[in-house]
């Protein structure tokens, strides 16, 4: 069966976001008040051939830790669903 993994990567909410900060500057420079905070991060997708669900989840999980985030910076989260 076919599934989507979506990935969801942000830094670690202990360190700084530089990139965050300057597109909160660039809003509150834009006049756009009440926004507190920006993170900015990465969404990633997968599409996955795996007999279930579960074995799907592992091999993002395992894409994610060996490849795609930087566990000292980042951390991520995965979302699996069937492919339409």
């Amino acid at each position: 069966m076919t599934y989507l993994a979506h990935i969801n990567i942000m830094p670690l909410k202990e360190l700084l976001d530089p990139q965050g900060k300057a597109v909160m500057n660039g809003l509150s420079n834009l006049g756009l008040k009440g926004i507190e905070d920006v993170r900015i991060g990465k969404h990633i997708t997968l599409k996955i051939e795996a007999a279930s669900e579960k074995d799907a989840y592992q091999l993002a999980e395992e894409a994610s830790q060996k490849l795609l985030a930087n566990q000292v910076m980042e951390y991520f989260e995965i979302t699996v669903v069937p492919a339409a």
